[in-house]
Order: C-alpha cells, then structure tokens, then sequence
C-alpha cells in the first residue's frame, strides 16, 4: 500500500510540474492586427516583378510541355486510328438519295 500511495504523490507532483509549464506559457496568435491584404473593388492586385516571372516562366513551361507532346504523342490528341479517305464513302453513307428519286 505504501508504494501505491508513493507512486500516487509522484504523479500527482509531476502532473503540478507539467501542468504549471503550460499553463504559464503564452499562446502564439497569428489572426491578429486586422486585414493582411486590403480589399480593392473593381482593381488588379498589385504584382511584384519576382511573380510576374514567375508566371511568365510557368506559362512558358506550360506551352512547351503541350508542343513537345503534340509533336511526339500527337495520337494521344488524335486518335490511334488511321484517318478515313473521304473519296472511299459512297453516296449511302454520306446521306446522298440516289439520282432517281427527288
């Protein structure tokens, strides 16, 4: 029984240690202080010179990927069959009624 009611004491002194340290410490806000970015009606957000490259190097990259890939894997755009021949069709399939009838 007595190392029971030793062992309770300990807990109970490391739990005042524990919950005095954090207790007494501070808590960190970030929401505070008002608007980080002022609303604007009707403007274009202003943009700094590092982001407008950045936007410039993005979209360039963008249209190099979808050129490359259509001159490579262009059948992933158009199809992995070989194009009909037109001239092949006959006046049934193309919905001409024959030349007899109006």
């Amino acid at each position: 029984m007595s190392s029971l009611v030793r062992i309770g004491g300990a807990l109970r002194a490391g739990s005042r240690v524990l919950g005095s340290a954090v207790r007494r410490r501070p808590g960190v806000r970030n929401a505070g202080g008002g608007v980080h970015i002022e609303p604007r009606y009707r403007q274009f957000p202003e943009l700094t010179k590092s982001q407008c490259r950045q936007a410039e190097f993005l979209s360039g990259f963008m249209w190099f990927w979808i050129l490359w890939h259509m001159w490579h894997d262009s059948d992933a755009v158009l199809g992995h069959f070989p194009y009909p021949d037109p001239s092949q069709w006959t006046d049934e399939e193309l919905g001409i009624p024959p030349e007899g009838e109006e």
